[in-house]
Protein backbone atom coordinates (compact mmCIF):
# COMPACT_ATOMS: atom_id res chain seq x y z
CA UNK A 1 0.00 0.00 0.00
CA UNK A 2 1.24 3.45 -0.79
CA UNK A 3 1.31 6.41 1.40
CA UNK A 4 -0.13 9.76 0.48
CA UNK A 5 -2.61 12.21 0.97
CA UNK A 6 -6.12 10.58 0.85
CA UNK A 7 -9.67 10.68 1.84
CA UNK A 8 -8.64 9.18 5.29
CA UNK A 9 -5.51 11.37 5.50
CA UNK A 10 -4.72 11.84 9.43
CA UNK A 11 -7.37 9.27 10.09
CA UNK A 12 -5.67 6.59 13.58
CA UNK A 13 -8.59 3.62 12.73
CA UNK A 14 -9.05 0.66 15.03
CA UNK A 15 -10.56 -1.56 13.39
CA UNK A 16 -11.65 -4.97 14.43
CA UNK A 17 -12.47 -8.16 12.86
CA UNK A 18 -9.62 -7.57 10.19
CA UNK A 19 -8.21 -10.48 8.78
CA UNK A 20 -10.48 -11.34 6.07
CA UNK A 21 -13.86 -10.87 4.49
CA UNK A 22 -15.51 -7.22 4.90
CA UNK A 23 -12.63 -6.42 7.35
CA UNK A 24 -9.67 -7.32 5.58
CA UNK A 25 -11.58 -4.97 2.60
CA UNK A 26 -11.52 -1.88 4.85
CA UNK A 27 -8.31 -2.58 5.82
CA UNK A 28 -7.57 -2.37 1.96
CA UNK A 29 -9.49 0.47 1.79
CA UNK A 30 -8.28 2.51 4.76
CA UNK A 31 -4.70 2.06 4.12
CA UNK A 32 -5.49 3.05 0.04
CA UNK A 33 -6.91 6.49 1.05
CA UNK A 34 -3.98 7.15 3.49
CA UNK A 35 -5.02 6.41 7.30
CA UNK A 36 -3.08 4.29 10.19
CA UNK A 37 -4.89 1.63 11.39
CA UNK A 38 -4.59 -0.62 13.64
CA UNK A 39 -5.86 -4.29 13.04
CA UNK A 40 -7.52 -6.70 15.87
CA UNK A 41 -8.41 -9.86 14.97
CA UNK A 42 -8.67 -13.01 17.43
CA UNK A 43 -6.97 -15.22 14.55
CA UNK A 44 -3.50 -15.23 15.01
CA UNK A 45 -2.87 -17.26 11.55
CA UNK A 46 -5.27 -15.26 9.68
CA UNK A 47 -4.32 -11.58 10.77
CA UNK A 48 -0.47 -12.08 10.23
CA UNK A 49 -0.94 -13.53 6.77
CA UNK A 50 -3.52 -10.02 6.35
CA UNK A 51 -1.18 -7.83 7.48
CA UNK A 52 1.96 -9.61 5.52
CA UNK A 53 -0.03 -9.30 2.64
CA UNK A 54 -1.43 -5.17 2.91
CA UNK A 55 2.02 -3.79 3.82
CA UNK A 56 2.66 -0.47 4.85
CA UNK A 57 6.27 -0.02 4.53
CA UNK A 58 5.88 3.52 6.09
CA UNK A 59 4.60 2.35 9.37
CA UNK A 60 1.06 3.10 8.91
CA UNK A 61 -0.09 0.11 9.96
CA UNK A 62 0.18 -2.64 13.32
CA UNK A 63 -1.94 -5.13 14.90
CA UNK A 64 -2.63 -7.37 18.16
CA UNK A 65 -4.86 -10.42 18.35
CA UNK A 66 -7.43 -10.13 20.84
CA UNK A 67 -10.57 -11.32 21.16
CA UNK A 68 -13.13 -8.55 21.42
CA UNK A 69 -15.73 -10.10 24.09
CA UNK A 70 -12.76 -10.09 26.00
CA UNK A 71 -12.86 -6.46 28.19
CA UNK A 72 -9.30 -6.63 29.27
CA UNK A 73 -7.92 -8.13 26.19
CA UNK A 74 -9.53 -4.78 24.54
CA UNK A 75 -8.10 -2.48 26.82
CA UNK A 76 -4.52 -3.71 26.71
CA UNK A 77 -5.24 -3.43 22.81
CA UNK A 78 -5.94 0.29 22.74
CA UNK A 79 -3.19 0.84 24.80
CA UNK A 80 -1.05 -0.78 22.25
CA UNK A 81 -2.66 1.32 19.27
CA UNK A 82 -1.69 4.56 21.10
CA UNK A 83 2.01 3.24 21.74
CA UNK A 84 2.10 2.39 17.65
CA UNK A 85 -0.17 4.87 15.63
CA UNK A 86 -1.02 7.29 18.32
CA UNK A 87 -4.31 8.03 19.90
CA UNK A 88 -7.17 6.27 17.21
CA UNK A 89 -9.74 8.94 15.88
CA UNK A 90 -11.94 6.26 14.85
CA UNK A 91 -13.19 3.23 15.39
CA UNK A 92 -14.88 0.72 13.63
CA UNK A 93 -16.31 -1.84 14.96
CA UNK A 94 -16.45 -4.95 12.00
CA UNK A 95 -15.83 -7.74 14.38
CA UNK A 96 -19.26 -10.72 14.25
CA UNK A 97 -20.51 -14.02 14.46
CA UNK A 98 -23.61 -15.21 12.73
CA UNK A 99 -25.48 -17.45 15.27
CA UNK A 100 -28.65 -19.22 13.63
CA UNK A 101 -31.30 -21.02 15.87
CA UNK A 102 -34.66 -21.32 15.83
CA UNK A 103 -35.59 -19.53 19.56
CA UNK A 104 -36.58 -22.49 21.11
CA UNK A 105 -33.34 -24.18 20.25
CA UNK A 106 -31.18 -21.93 21.44
CA UNK A 107 -29.39 -22.63 24.06
CA UNK A 108 -27.73 -20.40 27.08
CA UNK A 109 -24.25 -20.98 25.57
CA UNK A 110 -25.43 -19.52 22.19
CA UNK A 111 -27.21 -16.87 23.53
CA UNK A 112 -23.79 -15.60 25.66
CA UNK A 113 -21.94 -16.18 22.59
CA UNK A 114 -23.71 -14.11 20.23
CA UNK A 115 -24.33 -10.86 22.38
CA UNK A 116 -20.75 -11.27 23.88
CA UNK A 117 -19.33 -10.85 20.54
CA UNK A 118 -22.26 -9.08 17.99
CA UNK A 119 -23.44 -6.53 20.94
CA UNK A 120 -20.86 -6.40 24.19
CA UNK A 121 -17.21 -7.29 21.99
CA UNK A 122 -18.40 -3.57 20.10
CA UNK A 123 -18.83 -1.90 23.90
CA UNK A 124 -16.37 -2.83 25.17
CA UNK A 125 -14.33 -1.12 22.20
CA UNK A 126 -16.20 1.64 22.53
CA UNK A 127 -15.21 2.18 25.86
CA UNK A 128 -12.26 1.73 25.67
CA UNK A 129 -11.67 4.16 23.32
CA UNK A 130 -13.99 7.33 23.21
CA UNK A 131 -12.03 8.50 26.12
CA UNK A 132 -9.03 8.95 23.71
CA UNK A 133 -11.40 10.41 21.03
CA UNK A 134 -12.61 13.51 23.59
CA UNK A 135 -9.25 13.77 24.75
CA UNK A 136 -8.08 14.46 21.09
CA UNK A 137 -11.44 16.61 20.07
CA UNK A 138 -13.87 14.52 18.40
CA UNK A 139 -13.40 11.69 16.59
CA UNK A 140 -15.66 9.26 14.24
CA UNK A 141 -17.38 5.12 15.55
CA UNK A 142 -18.80 2.82 12.63
CA UNK A 143 -20.72 0.07 14.13
CA UNK A 144 -20.89 -2.49 11.00
CA UNK A 145 -24.42 -4.05 11.74
CA UNK A 146 -26.74 -5.69 9.33
CA UNK A 147 -30.00 -5.44 7.56
CA UNK A 148 -30.99 -8.11 10.65
CA UNK A 149 -31.01 -4.65 12.74
CA UNK A 150 -34.46 -4.10 11.33
CA UNK A 151 -35.68 -7.31 9.44
CA UNK A 152 -36.20 -10.66 10.68
CA UNK A 153 -35.15 -14.05 8.54
CA UNK A 154 -37.13 -16.88 10.69
CA UNK A 155 -34.45 -19.30 11.96
CA UNK A 156 -31.52 -16.75 12.61
CA UNK A 157 -32.30 -16.56 16.37
CA UNK A 158 -30.52 -14.47 18.39
CA UNK A 159 -28.66 -12.60 15.89
CA UNK A 160 -31.45 -10.17 14.74
CA UNK A 161 -31.69 -9.65 18.54
CA UNK A 162 -28.30 -8.51 19.08
CA UNK A 163 -28.17 -6.65 15.83
CA UNK A 164 -31.07 -4.85 16.62
CA UNK A 165 -29.79 -3.87 20.26
CA UNK A 166 -25.92 -3.04 18.26
CA UNK A 167 -27.97 0.00 16.86
CA UNK A 168 -29.82 1.10 19.67
CA UNK A 169 -26.35 1.31 21.13
CA UNK A 170 -25.19 3.39 18.00
CA UNK A 171 -27.63 5.74 18.28
CA UNK A 172 -27.49 6.07 22.40
CA UNK A 173 -23.86 6.86 22.05
CA UNK A 174 -24.12 9.14 18.94
CA UNK A 175 -26.51 11.66 20.82
CA UNK A 176 -24.69 10.88 24.46
CA UNK A 177 -20.98 12.59 22.88
CA UNK A 178 -22.28 15.04 19.97
CA UNK A 179 -21.44 17.64 22.11
CA UNK A 180 -18.04 15.94 22.55
CA UNK A 181 -16.87 16.07 18.88
CA UNK A 182 -18.19 12.18 18.32
CA UNK A 183 -19.98 10.87 15.51
CA UNK A 184 -21.36 7.47 16.04
CA UNK A 185 -22.86 5.61 13.25
CA UNK A 186 -23.73 1.83 11.47
CA UNK A 187 -23.93 0.88 8.10
CA UNK A 188 -26.22 -2.27 7.51
CA UNK A 189 -25.16 -4.48 4.92
CA UNK A 190 -27.24 -7.10 3.33
CA UNK A 191 -25.97 -10.39 1.45
CA UNK A 192 -22.17 -9.89 1.03
CA UNK A 193 -19.82 -12.16 -1.18
CA UNK A 194 -17.51 -13.04 1.80
CA UNK A 195 -16.13 -16.70 2.44
CA UNK A 196 -18.63 -17.08 5.13
CA UNK A 197 -21.62 -17.13 2.13
CA UNK A 198 -19.50 -19.08 -0.32
CA UNK A 199 -19.44 -22.11 2.68
CA UNK A 200 -22.95 -21.43 2.96
CA UNK A 201 -23.89 -22.02 -0.56
CA UNK A 202 -21.27 -24.90 -0.86
CA UNK A 203 -22.89 -26.49 2.18
CA UNK A 204 -25.58 -27.54 -0.41
CA UNK A 205 -25.79 -30.25 -2.94
CA UNK A 206 -25.47 -27.74 -5.81
CA UNK A 207 -24.05 -25.31 -4.63
CA UNK A 208 -24.06 -23.20 -8.18
CA UNK A 209 -27.94 -23.25 -7.59
CA UNK A 210 -27.97 -22.02 -4.26
CA UNK A 211 -25.57 -19.01 -4.99
CA UNK A 212 -28.02 -18.24 -8.20
CA UNK A 213 -31.26 -18.38 -5.82
CA UNK A 214 -29.55 -15.91 -3.47
CA UNK A 215 -28.55 -13.71 -6.50
CA UNK A 216 -32.21 -13.87 -7.67
CA UNK A 217 -33.71 -12.55 -4.91
CA UNK A 218 -32.12 -8.91 -5.55
CA UNK A 219 -33.54 -6.32 -7.48
CA UNK A 220 -30.66 -6.24 -9.71
CA UNK A 221 -29.49 -9.82 -9.30
CA UNK A 222 -26.64 -9.52 -7.98
CA UNK A 223 -24.98 -9.03 -3.82
CA UNK A 224 -22.31 -6.83 -2.75
CA UNK A 225 -18.79 -7.11 -2.40
CA UNK A 226 -16.44 -6.77 0.12
CA UNK A 227 -15.11 -3.52 -1.33
CA UNK A 228 -18.40 -2.37 -2.15
CA UNK A 229 -18.61 -2.43 2.03
CA UNK A 230 -15.22 -0.83 2.71
CA UNK A 231 -15.79 2.04 0.11
CA UNK A 232 -19.01 3.13 2.29
CA UNK A 233 -16.89 2.73 5.16
CA UNK A 234 -14.51 5.08 3.99
CA UNK A 235 -17.25 7.67 3.41
CA UNK A 236 -18.49 7.23 6.82
CA UNK A 237 -15.17 7.41 9.10
CA UNK A 238 -14.15 10.54 6.60
CA UNK A 239 -14.48 14.48 7.36
CA UNK A 240 -17.24 14.06 3.75
CA UNK A 241 -19.99 13.23 6.01
CA UNK A 242 -19.27 15.68 9.19
CA UNK A 243 -23.29 16.02 10.45
CA UNK A 244 -24.33 12.61 9.77
CA UNK A 245 -24.63 11.05 13.08
CA UNK A 246 -26.92 8.41 14.60
CA UNK A 247 -27.54 7.38 11.52
CA UNK A 248 -27.69 3.62 9.48
CA UNK A 249 -26.72 3.49 6.21
CA UNK A 250 -28.26 0.45 4.57
CA UNK A 251 -26.12 -1.32 1.81
CA UNK A 252 -28.48 -4.16 0.69
CA UNK A 253 -29.13 -3.39 -3.45
CA UNK A 254 -32.68 -2.71 -2.33
CA UNK A 255 -33.75 -6.33 -1.23
CA UNK A 256 -34.86 -5.07 2.51
CA UNK A 257 -37.43 -2.39 0.45
CA UNK A 258 -38.73 -5.19 -1.95
CA UNK A 259 -42.10 -6.33 -0.63
CA UNK A 260 -42.65 -9.09 -3.24
CA UNK A 261 -40.20 -10.75 -5.56
CA UNK A 262 -40.55 -10.06 -9.27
Amino acid sequence: MTSGQGRLSGKRIFLTGAAQGIGRAIAEACLREGASLFLVDRDASLLEKAVGELGAPDGRLAHAVADISDAAAIRAAAGEARKAIGVPNALINNAGVNVFHEPLETDDEEWARCFDINLKGAWHCCRSLLPGMIEEGGGAILNIASTHSFTIIPHTFPYPVAKHALLGMTKALALEYAGRGVRVNAIAPGYVETQKNVDYWNSFPDPTAARAETLAMHPGGRIATPGEIAMASVFMISDECPFMNAACLVIDGGLSVLQHPA
